[in-house]
């Protein structure tokens, strides 16, 4: 049997759309420069779809500094690993800014953000140790559980009972110690893990607990500090982690936590060890982020404006919005795959609305998922004419919006 027959097939991921070379579902192309408005098949949208949260990736301010950045550096500096040849000082100087935003003693960066959770569970976890996991956790997540090469449990989607019932049969085995990984917000379902709860747990089976925060950093808790702010569990949650890639719109990420436990990350996470250092126009650009995220909390309350009033419209015409306590926004809508690819082309080509659809693994059989992204950056005209889409959606369609049991 030869190994590539099965890319000649319709198995894995998406394997239909794959066969069908498809670009409009699956991988479709938009013009890059992020926006509440961009181009998708030579057609202005309002676009629902990118984690530009606060609105920064348009910012000029940011703009200048990645361009002076890029002048003064390039797109290849430094060069090597941190461990070797790529540390400079304005690396370590964004480590300790992280960190001292982030009510922690210590932090490491990382490259991208899928790299840095896959570092931090491989390096902490051990043969000897268990991972107990939320079931619904991100790709990233995942892998770096099996990554990791120890035991591993899962948990019912913020089931604490399931939880500590996990807790207990880890702690049976009395060897290793135990960490417990959860999203801060579920970037699906836009509802948030019980921190409160799963830090008074870890507390009473002396386990540790991971936060991947990529959707709540800049965007909950008062400051913006993130999940662990909003519950109040800043002190009590023992690894922190936070993606660039969604409010600070760059590349990157960052683990924080007590400085021996970081130093270990630093020089145990093979996918930094082993890894290139992150280009000093992300270093600067990030730094200069964080200012505004401390400085101008305008950003972060324009986007809950903009979340408030576009769930609070979707809720008055009868959709289903699932759990969400944060701006994501997941409309729920009765459909077999037929006519949910449809509802998708009908928001897209006669609403001028680019909204994502996310079906059966993700939600129930019969369910398509459009999540929705509010931003900073869109406005309130983009909220209403989306409303009207979604008043026009319901009407054409005759959807049965009470049949939707999430």
């Amino acid at each position: 049997m030869d190994i590539f027959n099965k890319c000649h097939e319709d198995g894995g991921y998406l394997g239909i759309f794959r066969m069908m070379n498809d670009k409009y579902y699956t991988r479709p192309i938009l013009n890059p420069y992020p926006g509440p408005e961009m181009e998708f098949q030579g057609k202005k949208v309002i676009t629902w779809s990118i984690n530009n949260y606060l609105g920064l990736a348009r910012n000029e301010d940011l703009h200048k500094v990645s361009i002076k950045s890029i002048k003064e550096y390039g797109s290849s500096s430094p060069m090597g690993s941190r461990m070797l040849t790529g540390n400079t000082t304005k690396h370590e100087a964004l480590e300790e800014r992280l960190a001292a935003f982030e009510k922690k003693p210590s932090a490491i960066l990382f490259n991208y953000g899928y790299l840095g959770v896959l570092g931090t569970m491989s390096s902490i976890v051990h043969r000897s140790d268990t991972i107990i996991i939320d079931k619904l956790s991100h790709a990233c997540m995942i892998d770096g559980t099996f990554l990791a090469g120890g035991k591993y449990r899962f948990y019912k989607h913020n089931d604490m009972d399931d939880l500590e019932k996990q807790l207990k049969l880890a702690r049976q085995r009395k060897t290793g110690g135990v960490l417990i990984v959860t999203e801060g917000v579920f970037g699906m379902r836009g509802d948030l893990a019980k921190l409160d709860q799963i830090c008074d747990l870890k507390d009473k089976y002396e386990a540790r607990v991971f936060v991947d925060d990529a959707h709540g950093c800049g965007v909950m808790g008062a400051t913006g500090r993130g999940t662990t702010e909003h519950f109040g569990m800043i002190d009590r949650v023992d690894l922190y982690f936070s993606t660039f890639a969604k409010a600070f719109a760059a590349i990157g990420g960052f683990t924080c936590g007590d400085k021996e436990v970081i130093r270990y990350i630093r020089y145990n996470a093979r996918t930094q060890i082993f890894a290139k250092s992150l280009p000093m126009v992300y270093v600067d650009t990030v730094n200069a982020t964080l200012d505004k995220i401390e400085k101008e909390p305008q950003h972060r309350e324009r986007l809950w404006e903009v979340a408030r009033m576009l769930q609070k419209g979707l809720k008055e015409m009868g959709y289903n919005l699932g759990d969400t306590q944060s701006p994501i926004t997941p409309v729920y809508v009765p459909a077999e795959p037929d006519v949910a690819m449809s509802i998708v082309a009908h928001l897209r080509e006669k609403e001028g609305v680019f909204v994502s659809g996310v079906m059966y693994p993700v939600v129930p059989k019969g369910v398509i998922l459009l999540r929705m992204i509010p931003t900073a950056a869109h406005s309130d005209e983009d909220v209403e004419n989306t409303l009207v889409a979604f008043k026009n959606l319901r009407d054409e369609y005759h959807l049965k919006l009470t049949e939707v049991k999430m």
